[in-house]
Parts: C-alpha cells; structure tokens; sequence
C-alpha cells in the first residue's frame, strides 16, 4: 500500500505539504541537497537522530551504528511530529535496507506507528519506485558503506526483482567522512559499476553528496543515474501528488 499523507491544518508558508525529515544528527548533506530541490508551497523541518559514535570503519562499527540509531529515532520523530507535519521523509537509507524486502517494511511500519500513522517515504522504498520508473532490471550501486552494509542493500534489491551487476562500496571510516567525497570520486565509482546491459545506475547514503555528480555522470553514460536524495524528493512529492518538475538534479525529477 502506498504512503499517505494525513490531513493537517493549513500552514500558509507550505499549503501543499509539511515534510517531518529524519536525518541523523552527523548528516550536513540531506537538509542543503534537500533545500535545492525545494518547490512552492513545500517545506521541511527536520528531527534530527542522536548519534553516539559516529564511527563506521569496519562492519562491526556499522552494524553497532545502526543498533544505536534505533534506540534514539524515536526521540527525533516525535520531536519533529510537533510542528504537525503531514508527512514523514527518512533523510537516511541504511536502516532502510536493512534485513531486505521484509526488514524494509518493518522499518516502514515502525515509522508510521512512531509517528501516529503519518505516510512515510524511506530510501528503500524511494529507490525501487525510481527504479521502476525506468522500468530498470539490471543495476549497478554505489554507497559510502562497509562489506556488511553493501550486503544489505543487495540483498535488498535483489529479493524485490533487480539483477545487481556489481555494488561498490567507498568504505567511509565515520558517518560525518561521507560527506567529504568529492564529486569525482563518486562518478568514478558510478563508472565502476556501470557495463553493457546495466540498465540504470543507483546510490545509497544519504550523506553522500551525490545530487549533482549523478545528474552530470548521467549525461556522460547516457543512462538514468539515480542518487538517493534525489529520488527520495522525487517520491515523497509523487505520493503528495506533486507533480512540479525540478530541474538540475538527473532526469528523474525533470521527467517522471
């Protein structure tokens, strides 16, 4: 069942929609990539997730990042819950991969019962709507994650239909490093994964700086490159029933 929004008082500064944004408390990407594609009669406000230790080097580190996160996420969507949002955005997408197909729709649930039943767009959920969007079946990824974590996210994509080519991980060594990758290293790694026959190109980590860098590795490969910021926008204004076409960001947002 698709997400839905929840009737709310009017705000005259965004009739359309109130965006509640998760973000984890280390990101500095998802709020700035997220402002750039911001349309008329929309805003967002953002709870942002404690995070005791910010260190993701090896698996064990990631997976224990993980497991802190959720016991502090609550706190960061009841906290944004009292502007009256009418609906929920997760601003990250490793917790939304994770424990594949059925781990993605716990998450999901989780979230709508946290925040009292609002519609919620996760970065799980955001990229295999994008992906359909292109009608893609064979994929190459990129994320900024360990082993454990790319492991997830294939596992992800693969129990919902998708053939992953190859995935590369950047291997960041803390939550805030992420944000550090230069644009050329990610269409570097974008280039990495992509081969005849790969239908369209997806990244993870929302802290990566992607946006632009997929938009420009676009253009170059001549196939949909899909960054997660990105289609996480995409979705949350599709199932909002916006239809404003954002330019500057890959033909997702110009097109679909």
């Amino acid at each position: 069942m698709a997400p839905t929004a929840v009737q709310a008082p009017v705000s005259y500064v965004s009739p359309r929609a109130r965006f509640g944004l998760i973000v984890p408390a280390t990101n500095t990407v998802v709020e700035a990539e997220f402002a750039r594609m911001l349309v008329p009669g929309v805003s967002w406000h953002s709870g942002r997730i404690a995070i005791a230790n910010p260190s993701l080097k090896d698996d064990a580190t990631m997976v224990a990042f993980l497991e802190s996160l959720r016991t502090t996420i609550g706190d960061a969507v009841r906290s944004v819950g009292m502007c009256l949002p009418t609906y929920l955005v997760m601003g990250m997408s490793a917790e939304t991969f994770w424990g594949g197909l059925s781990g993605a729709a716990e998450f999901e649930r989780f979230m709508a019962s946290t925040s009292g039943g609002l519609g919620v767009t996760t970065g799980a959920l955001a990229a295999r709507a994008a992906l359909d969007a292109y009608g893609a079946r064979r994929i190459g990824i990129i994320t900024p994650y360990q082993a454990v974590g790319d492991a997830q996210v294939v596992d992800f994509f693969t129990a919902v239909g998708y053939d992953v080519h190859m995935i590369h991980g950047l291997r960041c060594e803390t939550a805030t490093a992420i944000a550090e990758v230069a644009p050329e290293t990610i269409k570097e790694a974008f280039r990495r994964v992509d081969a005849l026959g790969v239908d369209a190109l997806m990244q993870a980590g929302t802290n990566l700086p992607a946006a632009v860098a997929a938009a420009e590795i676009e253009r170059e490969l001549g196939k949909p490159v899909i960054a997660i910021n990105t289609a996480t926008v995409w979705h949350a204004y599709r199932t909002n029933g916006i239809m404003d076409k954002v330019t500057g960001f890959g033909s997702l947002l110009e097109e679909h």
